[in-house]
């Protein structure tokens, strides 16, 4: 469960098959922001205090890719479900004209939301997020397989208790170029290594996290008309620039913005950075 206080007060939205938390602070348009694979709301505690000063109400829920706290045995966590769930809560929530801020895997499902259910959406920022045939990327893709096998989640999440685990390839260290805080890789952790259930969550969306979905998305780009910025990172490990410039290419009214010193985390990596990028482009993109 996310535990930054900097994220606002905590919230649960009760959806088709799901108890969403989430954290609320700020008033002013909305941001809702969409975290990847294993980390929660947490991810956004550098960002959150930052655009919600500019006069943004921020959003951060923690969606059910393995480190939320609330298990949703009866949801459907394939992307598209997780993507019907994005759509739901702003829906449930009564916001229109949202920006959609994600990473990592959050991206590859945001893309999967911007073909099915794009109706409540302004804008869209996509840092460093899966795309196209990288979804899983390297060296990430045994992870579908893994999942298949009996007891294999319980070991990934024992495992990645140990320090130097945590900043191998196969888990930060390719993610983030600086070691995350101790606290916030627990509050990331600590979640499916706990909790049977979230386990099982987790392993349900690793059954289903294949790039059929991303590649699926990416026929419909060309009837996508919101803004979407690409925030990437020049050194990222996992996504190449060049799928940031397939990305831009491919959606009608994309833009592309490179940062230096970081990996795929940016919101870890570079907030400062990343916070600025998304308010020059929240306010660029406005609706009168």
């Amino acid at each position: 469960m996310s535990n930054s206080d900097e994220l606002g007060h905590s919230g649960i939205a009760n959806l088709t098959g799901a108890r969403i938390r989430y954290r609320d602070t700020g008033s002013g348009p909305p941001i809702v922001f969409v975290h990847g694979l294993l980390v929660n709301a947490d991810l956004w505690r550098h960002i959150v205090p930052r655009v919600a000063a500019a006069g943004y109400r921020c959003l951060a829920p923690d969606w059910p890719l393995g480190s939320h706290s609330i298990p949703v045995p009866d949801a459907n966590l394939t992307p598209e479900g997780v993507a019907d769930l994005i759509a739901e809560f702003l829906e449930n929530l009564e916001l229109t004209d949202v920006t959609i801020v994600a990473n990592d895997t959050g991206g590859a499902i945001t893309q999967v939301l911007l073909t099915r259910h794009p109706e409540r959406i302004g804008r869209v920022v996509l840092a460093a997020v899966d795309s196209y045939e990288s979804f899983l990327p390297q060296p990430f893709t045994l992870l579908p397989q893994l999942a298949r096998v009996p007891g294999s989640v319980r070991l990934m999440t024992e495992l990645l208790r140990i320090r130097a685990v945590q900043r191998l390839p196969i888990a930060l260290g390719w993610l983030s170029k600086r070691p995350v805080p101790p606290a916030t890789v627990d509050s990331f952790f600590r979640p499916s290594r706990e909790s049977a259930a979230i386990r099982d969550d987790l392993r349900r969306f690793l059954l289903h996290a294949h790039r059929r979905y991303t590649l699926d998305a990416a026929t419909r780009f060309a009837a996508v008309t919101v803004p979407v910025l690409a925030v990437w990172a020049r050194e990222d490990k996992l996504f190449p620039v060049s799928f940031a410039e397939r990305l831009v290419r491919d959606l009608p009214n994309a833009t592309l913005d490179l940062v230096d010193d970081s990996y795929t985390l940016i919101p870890e990596d570079q907030p400062e950075l990343l916070a600025e990028r998304i308010l020059e482009f929240t306010r660029l993109h406005a609706t009168p």
